[in-house]
């Protein structure tokens, strides 16, 4: 595994070269620039670019050293390999990380199982009429409890691991403005709008599309809106003494459905992409965490939804299960899942964003 491991990045660090001398894709994104202000690279710094690549696939289709040419340069694929190694180099509990590595999505399914057999016979849902009332097969306690231990454990793993990942790359000289540019970047996903924002050419090269950029914003804006309405549902309850059920036209309710099927069309999306996707930009061995992500996410949003439509018919306990097992399990895969991607990109952003500015004032 280390030779693998040695091998993976040697070969970043040499298309890295290669690429810094040619200098044909500058003007794609940020990566090219980024590698321009280095000379040597070492594994550092394919952290760092491999996670400032956004995957869009421009430079392979301009590249005269691209496959078949016997210098292999792929980008988009073996940085996507080195964003892969990352996610676990910088994460505890390591064997944690292995399991989802090798077996994303068999791993992510089996663990919703367990959970969802353990929350169902211990909280004996499965034999209750719970007549539309979700504390009838859990307590709001327990339910508050469970998911608030999981969630700052959640935290502050991910807390830890963008620590790990700042001080490797090198956070040195960063400023407030270099947060806020970075921002900006990440929310507008700038770097996959191509030239004046006509978009990207994934998934095959065929022609330019900003398809996969409104999917990531479906996606991150839905995932936002659901975790607003989440808080605002705290807030009614805990600050206004208003207590849920809600009706439709309340804001949790209205915030949570716009974010659900926001997270729905976007997971749907990506999947649909990715199946679409040249293999050239692929590594094949990052699918399996690409796809577990993609998939309880998807699942997240299904259920929530399904719970609003469905609380009133006899199914309600056992979708509500499914959810809560759902959202248990997605937590737990947050630090060694594809998810890690959001934070350390946004990361990478602001290293980046540093450089540029003292690259303008030198």
């Amino acid at each position: 595994m280390i030779n693998d491991k040695k091998a993976l990045y040697d070969k970043a660090i040499r298309l890295s070269q290669i690429c810094n001398a040619c200098r044909y894709c500058e003007g794609f994104c940020a990566v090219f620039p980024a590698m321009e202000k280095r000379r040597d690279f070492d594994i550092k710094d394919m952290d760092y670019l491999a996670n400032l690549c956004h995957q869009c696939g421009e430079c392979l289709y301009a590249c005269q050293y691209a496959p078949p040419h016997e210098f292999d340069i792929t980008v988009a694929r073996d940085f996507s390999a080195v964003r892969k190694e990352s996610y676990k180099k910088f994460t505890t509990l390591k064997f944690l990380s292995s399991a989802f590595e090798k077996a994303g999505l068999v791993t992510a399914v089996l663990l919703l199982i367990v959970l969802a057999v353990f929350i169902g016979i211990t909280s004996g849902s499965f034999n209750k009429d719970v007549s539309g009332n979700f504390y009838e097969v859990t307590s709001y306690n327990t339910m508050v409890s469970l998911f608030g231990i999981f969630a700052l454990i959640t935290l502050i793993v991910v807390v830890i691991s963008c620590v790990k990942f700042a001080r490797s790359i090198g956070f040195s000289g960063v400023r407030f403005i270099d947060w806020m540019s970075a921002l900006k970047d990440a929310l507008t996903l700038k770097n996959l709008g191509g030239h004046d924002y006509e978009g990207c050419t994934f998934p095959n090269g065929e022609n330019r599309s900003n398809l996969r950029r409104y999917f990531h914003h479906f996606t991150f804006y839905g995932f936002l809106l659901c975790f607003i309405a989440t808080c605002l549902a705290a807030f009614y309850d805990h600050i206004l003494n208003y207590h849920a059920p809600y009706p439709f036209l309340s804001a949790p309710k209205l915030f949570g459905t716009i974010g659900g099927i926001s997270l729905l069309i976007g997971c749907a999306g990506l999947f649909v992409l990715k199946l679409k996707a040249d293999p050239e930009l692929l590594d094949v061995k990052s699918l399996n965490v690409d796809y577990a992500l993609i998939f309880m996410l998807f699942l997240s949003a299904l259920t929530g939804l399904l719970l609003m439509l469905l609380r009133t018919t006899p199914v309600l306990s056992y979708i509500l299960v499914l959810h809560l097992s759902t959202i248990l399990s997605f937590f737990i895969i947050v630090p060694y899942s594809k998810m890690m991607h959001l934070f350390y990109r946004y990361l990478a952003l602001v290293k980046n964003a540093r450089e540029c500015r003292l690259n303008t004032h030198n």
